[in-house]
């Protein structure tokens, strides 16, 4: 059954409608076999993008929908429940957005965000390197200022939609200076030097592609700079949190696809004359997977509603990400023992989700990660915050 859900308006409980629809009419007829032949669906976004499901949580002054963070994840989900290589690419290019228009120009929005956010540009966030993941600091893709330009060489790797972006948003490093020596480019994909390597063979999210991006002396203009100078990593840092919010709500909603086809199918097999549903072994599995989703989904709105009252949520978003990505290692999991037999073959799509489900665990920082930056921040914070309309008590 589709989540139960609240929204905060009758518009958003359209797009919700909407975008229902969209994933069952759009996607849905093509995820299994997009899956298998490891096919990039570039026209799903351009579809998704006309619908105005790429630029959610953007101003409408560009193009962008202007929705609470509440129910941009909400919408992710919906998608994330059919097509998860879809959803996870929404919230990538949510994040390949983030730059330009928290830190751009006027005259720098006004030229790309349309575009960008009416999904005729797809995005891709250029951030990890093969000798720097976690260690953002130890990045060595080097931009060095020639005349007008910039010029840009390195290596970046995991890059979601390498190779078939429009448009990069690179993380280089233009001085020494650890905390303050990285800044961040907007890179169009045509540009010369600019290359992907094959795109890496990954045990699941086969139909996104994720590749190393090389930049042999790639020449960009000065005023491809987002921000100023060594501003890179607060850039990077301030989108990272909205982007592991991100992928706690594709978990949720790929855990939630999990749960409607074993309920199904629960409901449908049937052993020693009833409904395998009315077994109570059973019964009791698919309710810890009801529980796993709905907890998950709360944190991660939770989070989401803090951010929306521009309340910090950097602690919350990790624990969201945390939660949502080992719930939904777990449910996927009991989906397929649901199954039995079948869950673990392609005829039913419960083992892709529990192949997407493993790498959830992993980007947009490990879980390992979240438990360092949710420690921290107990060491660090000493009191709560209570908001009323607004006002912090």
């Amino acid at each position: 059954m589709p989540a139960t859900r609240t929204v905060p308006t009758q518009e958003a409980a359209d797009l919700i409608c909407l975008t229902r629809e969209l994933a069952e009419k759009e996607l849905l007829p093509r995820v299994a076999r997009a899956e298998a032949d490891e096919e990039f669906p570039r026209e799903v976004f351009r579809t998704l993008g006309r619908a105005g499901l790429l630029g959610l949580p953007y101003p409408e002054t560009h193009g962008g929908g202007e929705q609470p963070y509440e129910v941009y994840l909400q919408v992710l989900e919906e998608i994330a429940a059919v097509w998860s290589s879809v959803a996870v690419g929404i919230s990538v290019h949510a994040l390949s957005c983030f730059g330009l228009a928290a830190f751009g120009t006027e005259e720098q929005q006004a030229e790309w965000l349309p575009d960008m956010l009416g999904g005729e540009l797809l995005g891709a966030y250029c951030l990890s390197e093969p000798h720097a993941g976690s260690d953002v600091t130890a990045m060595r893709t080097r931009a060095v200022r020639d005349g007008d330009a910039y010029v840009l060489n390195g290596a970046k790797a995991w890059t979601t939609h390498g190779g078939h972006a429009d448009f990069y948003k690179v993380m280089a490093r233009t001085s020494d200076d650890r905390n303050h020596g990285i800044s961040c480019f907007l890179v169009p994909a045509d540009t010369p030097g600019l290359s992907a390597d094959p795109p890496e063979r990954k045990m699941g999210l086969t139909g996104s592609a994720t590749a190393t991006l090389r930049l042999d002396d790639v020449r960009v203009p000065a005023d491809r700079l987002l921000g100023e100078e060594g501003q890179g990593l607060q850039i990077a840092l301030a989108g990272l949190d909205a982007g592991r919010l991100g992928i706690a709500a594709v978990a949720t909603g790929l855990a939630q696809g999990a749960l409607d086809h074993a309920v199904r199918y629960a409901h449908d097999r049937e052993t020693f004359g009833k409904p395998i549903i009315e077994h109570q072994g059973l019964a009791f599995v698919l309710a810890d997977m009801s529980a796993a989703v709905e907890s998950a989904r709360a944190t991660t709105l939770a989070a989401a509603r803090l951010k929306d009252r521009k309340l910090p949520y950097g602690r919350e978003a990790s624990i969201a990400k945390l939660v949502a990505t080992d719930n939904a290692m777990r449910v996927t999991t009991d989906a397929v023992q649901v199954l039995g037999g079948y869950g673990y073959t392609r005829d039913f799509p419960v083992e892709r989700y529990m192949r997407e489900a493993k790498v959830m665990q992993i980007f947009e920082g490990t879980n390992q990660i979240q438990r360092m930056v949710i420690g921290r921040a107990l060491n660090r914070d000493t009191q709560g915050v209570i908001a009323v309309h607004g006002k912090e008590y």
